[in-house]
């Protein structure tokens, strides 16, 4: 049995196989949390966006005729992007404020 190599910490535990040279270091992974966490809620905010256009348009054109891929075709367009990622941004510098200020 190959013994392994480097700092061992009290209470975790290694699966087998796994390389120590393959994690990612801790100060990384503090720079990049937030970055994620931003990402993450920004998309949430996107995906809502575009799921009350979604939902507005279909209802809104369910003529005979009408299916879910023409609604998609009216939502999805470079303008409606522009105004969700702004929006999104908006959004994300509002609630992170309001965060930190309570």
């Amino acid at each position: 049995m190959r013994e392994e190599q480097g700092p061992k910490s009290v209470g975790t535990a290694r699966p087998h196989g796994y390389d120590g040279f393959m994690a990612t270091p801790p100060a990384r992974r503090r720079k990049l949390a937030p970055v994620l966490r931003a990402l993450v809620e920004i998309g949430f905010i996107i995906f809502l966006f575009y799921s009350n256009l979604l939902m507005g348009e279909f209802t809104r054109s369910a003529g005979k005729g009408k299916s879910l891929a023409f609604a998609l075709h009216d939502v999805v367009t470079g303008t409606n992007l522009t105004i969700g990622c702004f929006s999104a941004m908006v959004g994300y510098l509002i609630v992170e404020f309001l965060r930190r200020r309570f």
